[in-house]
This record gives structure tokens, C-alpha cells and sequence, in this order.
């Protein structure tokens, strides 16, 4: 084991010693990854292709135990550290360039408890392996639409996703975590136990430290529900876009009903002639009684004339999975992003106008509804503010040559400055490509305590390659 250089928290380069790297390696149980292993640039790779970092050193941790030893280590040769998740952050904030990687990706378990109704989730799992164990006993946590996304990445962002109009935010049914401090020392932290800490854990990100164990509170949902998508031209997208708010304001909190424009994908259900074309997809899901679902999303049918429609009876985990082939990594991707109150009609003009001109076949914009349980939550519960948002923007540029990349980015932020005036100038800071002017309006009036709590729990900013919050 020879000499590394690695990146310092001042930003130059330190040596590491083989000693040094042979206590690391005698510390931990999992794997210590070094550049020129044969497996290091696999395990180094992300969800989005743009992102091509190089981690001094990988450590893959196996255990609570792991990260702990990592943390010190890296305190005691004054290194800098990155942490992944499950790897899918659309800014790649888990790699750096030099720096000392926290992998978590292999402390993926889930457990449940069917009786108490909570699952007891490690910092790796996707939201695939937490369906598929709760989805076991019929019951369910409030998380994200792609399956490979992971669970630790999007609770501390906020979390959102089919059932949160039913139960609130993912950080909403946190109810315990275990978290790794910036000494490498472990704390509990609930409503009673370190709660400031618990408080900006809940949307505050990965700046307090590294949770290594997430407990949440589950719900009774499936094994199926009623959801699916109707399909309708693109020539019918205004009309069916202010058909589609009018039925959102009155909609039960057990239906979530968001608007997707992109190019059809080859659904089975769909006419090939339809593959390919400009589509407005209307996708639903009531987290309710299979009966009280169908009527409640009978008038989706109804916005427009449909080419097709996918409504019918799947089993959560399953639809859960629906659009992961349009989501999967080694793709380059772009996102921008805006919180509205409403959508007015100059809004639905520009949906209409820039969905006309997607720069690129994979691309697409979505418009989630939110509102319902999400909003019933003071904006000072938790770290996640955005209490008032009915809609959740994200411009979702995708695409494969390098050579798209100016003008599939263009176009995004030209549609975000376009939007910009109609927003309420908040942002789902798990949706931020770039930007740290976006981080105060991503926490809005809650931004002040949470530096106060990070000057707390890490004055120094040893968590510092995130969506940082600077101490204060």
C-alpha cells in the first residue's frame, strides 16, 4: 500500500503514509477503495453521468461502526470528506474531487416492525428496498417516484412523493434517527433526544452529520392501489393543463395527480404511431380504497381526449417502479426548479411553449402536486419550510453526448428565469443542479436556525460537501 494524496479541509494536498492507510484499513470492516484498484472506478460512479469526480480515497462502510472510525480518521489527519447515499443527488455532492469518500451504499438494510407500524432503515437503501419490505405486510412510508433513488439523500432534503397528500412529507413520518457527529461520535436524536438536531435533520441535509439509521413511521397503503396515466397530444396541452388545476383544487388528499410533458414513451398500452410524439401525461394515484380510487380518477379521463389511458389496479411497490427505465444512471442530467402557489394561465402558456421545444428526446418537464397533508404542518416543524407550495416544478434536462450539454442547460435555465417571476422564489433543495444562492431560498425563514445549529453540531463545517449551510 503505497503514498496517497489527499485532499485537506484547507484545500491543498496531504500525504498519507502506509501506516496511516493500514490503520484506516484495520479500523474498518468494510472496504477501503484506492485509486488504481481495479474496482475503483465502479464504485466511484453516480446516478448523473455529468458528475466524474475522483475520491482520494472510498471508504465502504458495513456499519455504523465504519463510519465512526471514517469520521475520526479523517478528523485526525484533517481531511476532507464527502458522503453518499445511494449516489442519485442530481448536484453529485457526493463526490469530490481528492477528497475522502463515506460510502454508505452498503448499509442498505431495512427492518420492520409490522405490529408498531415503523421500518428501521439504513443510510443505503433505495426506496426499492424499503417498498419491498413494508410493501410485505401492507404498509408504506411516503417517499419518492424511482425506485433507485435513495432513502437517506431524499428524507434529508424533505422527501415527496404519490402518498405525501395522504402522510406528509417523508420528514414528516421521521420519527427517530441515529447520527454521526462531526468527532465521529454517535447520537440519538428524536423529539426528545437532541431535537434541535432532529429538527434540521428534517430537510436540513447532510450538513449536521451522518445518519446511519433512519426510523419512520408507516402507514397502511396497498399491496395495490389505483393509479396509472392517461395520455392526451400535445396539441390539447393548454386546455387539458387548466382542466387539470381545476381538478386539483378540489381533489381528496388520498389522490395525487401530477402533469408530465416529454416524448411518449413506448407504453404498451399506447398505439406505436403514439411512440415518440409530444405527449401531456396526466398520472395519478389514490392511496385509498380500490372502489373510492376509481371514481375519484374517472374525471382525469375527462380533461381532454385521451390517446390511451393506463388507469387500473397495480401494486405500489410495482408502480413505484413504473418510470425507472426513464430514469436510469449513465445518463447526463440538468434539473431547475420552482414552488408555485397556484398555476396561473400565463404559467400553463410557457409549460405549453417551452414543452414544445424539449431540447432533447429524454427530457421533460413534471409538475407534482402537492398541497393536502404536506401543508398541514407549521413551516417551522421542521427544517422543510414550503407549508404553502401546491405544485413542485422540475425542468428535467437528460441527455447522452457531451456535446448537447450547452444547449440542453440553456434551455432549462432559460425556462427557469422565464418562470421565475410566477414562483414563489422557494426551491425543493433536493431539485438544485447549481447554485448557492438557491440554498436560503431552499430554507427561506427557517435558514437562520439551522446555521445556528449547524455552528452547534459542526462549527468548523467538517460536513461541508453538501447543499451547505454555513455555521453561524
Amino acid at each position: 500500500m503505497a503514498e496517497l494524496q489527499v485532499r485537506s479541509l484547507s484545500g491543498d494536498s496531504t500525504t498519507l503514509d502506509e501506516d496511516a492507510l493500514a490503520q484506516l484499513s484495520g479500523a474498518v470492516r468494510g472496504q477501503v477503495v484506492l485509486p488504481g484498484d481495479g474496482d475503483y472506478d465502479d464504485v466511484r460512479q453516480i446516478w448523473n453521468a455529468m458528475i466524474d469526480r475522483k475520491p482520494g480515497l472510498i471508504v465502504r462502510c458495513s456499519g455504523t461502526a465504519d463510519v465512526m472510525h471514517t469520521v475520526r480518521f479523517a478528523r485526525r489527519h484533517n481531511l476532507l470528506v464527502s458522503v453518499r447515499g445511494a449516489g442519485h443527488n442530481i448536484a453529485g455532492k457526493s463526490l469530490s474531487d481528492g477528497a475522502v469518500l463515506i460510502d454508505l451504499s452498503p448499509m442498505n438494510s431495512v427492518r420492520v416492525d409490522p405490529v408498531a407500524k415503523v421500518a428501521v432503515v439504513g443510510p443505503g437503501a433505495t426506496l426499492g428496498d424499503l417498498d419491498h419490505e413494508t410493501q410485505a405486510f401492507g404498509l408504506a412510508c411516503p417517499v419518492g417516484i424511482n425506485s433507485t433513488t435513495g432513502v437517506a439523500g431524499l428524507t434529508l432534503g424533505g422527501g415527496f412523493g404519490w402518498l405525501s397528500r395522504t402522510f406528509g412529507m417523508t420528514v414528516d413520518n421521521l420519527v427517530a434517527a441515529d447520527v454521526v457527529n462531526a468527532d465521529g461520535e454517535l447520537l440519538r436524536c428524536n423529539a426528545d433526544q437532541s431535537p434541535d438536531l432532529f429538527w434540521a435533520i428534517r430537510g436540513g441535509g447532510g450538513n449536521f452529520g451522518i445518519v446511519t439509521s433512519f426510523e419512520f413511521q408507516l402507514h397502511a397503503v396497498g399491496p395495490e392501489v389505483m393509479a396509472g396515466p392517461v395520455v392526451f397530444p400535445f396539441e390539447q396541452a393548454g386546455n387539458v393543463l387548466k382542466a387539470y388545476r381545476d381538478f386539483c383544487a378540489g381533489c381528496a388528499d388520498e389522490l395525487a395527480a401530477w402533469a408530465v410533458i416529454r416524448d411518449a414513451p413506448p407504453l404498451p398500452f399506447l398505439p406505436p404511431e403514439a411512440h415518440g410524439t409530444r405527449v401531456l401525461i396526466i398520472v395519478g394515484l389514490y392511496s385509498g380504497d380500490l372502489a373510492d380510487g376509481e371514481k375519484a380518477m374517472a374525471p382525469l379521463r375527462q380533461l381532454g381526449e385521451p390517446i390511451a389511458d393506463g388507469f387500473g389496479a397495480y401494486p405500489l411497490a410495482g408502480f413505484q417502479q413504473a418510470f425507472d427505465p426513464l430514469l436510469t444512471s449513465g445518463a447526463r442530467n440538468y434539473w431547475k426548479s420552482h414552488n408555485f402557489t397556484g398555476l396561473d394561465d400565463k404559467l400553463i402558456d410557457m409549460l405549453v411553449d417551452y414543452g414544445n421545444r424539449l431540447p432533447s428526446p429524454q427530457s421533460e418537464i413534471f409538475v407534482a402536486q402537492m398541497g393536502g397533508a404536506t401543508n398541514r404542518v407549521d413551516p417551522s416543524a421542521t427544517a422543510y419550510p414550503h407549508r404553502d407550495v401546491e405544485f413542485i416544478m422540475n425542468v428535467h434536462t437528460r441527455w447522452d453526448a457531451p456535446a448537447q450539454d450547452q444547449t440542453c442547460i440553456d434551455w432549462a435555465r432559460d425556462f427557469y428565469e422565464a418562470t421565475r417571476p410566477l414562483a414563489t422564489g422557494g426551491v425543493y433543495v433536493n431539485f438544485i443542479s447549481e447554485g448557492e444562492d438557491r440554498i436560503e431560498g431552499a430554507y427561506g425563514a427557517n435558514y437562520e436556525r439551522l446555521a445556528r445549529v449547524k455552528a452547534q453540531y459542526d462549527a468548523d463545517n467538517f460536513f461541508r460537501e453538501n447543499q451547505n449551510i454555513r455555521p453561524k
